[in-house]
């Protein structure tokens, strides 16, 4: 409830600064000398780490991610676009062991990298399919074990670099941006030879572009 209180209050903020930028943005691409953005994330992430081992098998938890991405036109010839950003990231998961609540938070560095299609539905309203991948540094986290009040650290067992396949889709209207996607790790981050286990995440951005 806190990180969703926190998200809706930095929301606050950011829609009226999209509104003031608004319309200095939109006469510089009515007058196509611009091929480039700049653009504001802050989401929901909704993570869970899949396993072939029961113990490291972890559900759905919440998570905040943030950061920043920078937009590039592909080609002048059709409304491709290639989007960079740096941002950080918060998954993990939860589980119950013989009735007992244990839940890991991991936070990540990440770099997303995609290609996105543009589509323009009505005035300056866009509709911004996308697919790419991502590579992210785990830089911290927790793993609580309320049966016996302890926590260690969420990297103990598993490795920090992890890397994927990132596909969504986008809404823009003027310069509020909103998008729902996921992530499906591709690389093996347990630290066991005999286990696997690879992160999983939903998330729902919005933001502005520049």
């Amino acid at each position: 409830m806190k990180k969703i209180i926190t998200f809706l209050l930095m929301l606050a903020t950011v829609v009226p600064v999209a509104a003031q930028q608004y319309n200095h943005t939109r006469r510089a691409r009515l007058h196509n000398d611009t091929d480039h953005y700049y653009g504001l994330r802050l989401g929901l992430n909704s993570a869970s780490l899949g396993s072939d081992n029961a113990e490291m098998d972890l559900n759905a938890r919440t998570g905040l991610n943030f950061g920043a991405v920078y937009g590039l036109q592909l080609t002048t010839s059709a409304p491709i676009w290639l989007e960079a950003g740096l941002t950080y990231s918060e998954k993990g998961g939860k589980t119950t062991v013989l009735g007992n609540k244990i839940t890991s938070r991991m936070s990540y560095l990440e770099l997303p990298v995609v290609c996105k299609y543009s589509f323009d539905v009505y005035d300056d309203f866009y509709i911004q399919p996308f697919v790419g991948g991502y590579l992210a540094l785990g830089i911290g986290g927790k793993t609580k074990d309320y049966s016996t009040h302890t926590s260690t650290d969420s990297f103990d067992d598993l490795n920090r670099f992890d890397g994927g396949l990132r596909l969504g889709c986008g809404f823009e209207y003027m310069m509020i941006y909103a998008e729902l996607g996921m992530e499906f790790g591709l690389a093996n981050i347990s630290r066991d030879d005999f286990d696997t286990a690879r992160t999983q995440n939903i998330f729902i951005n919005i933001g502005v572009n520049f």
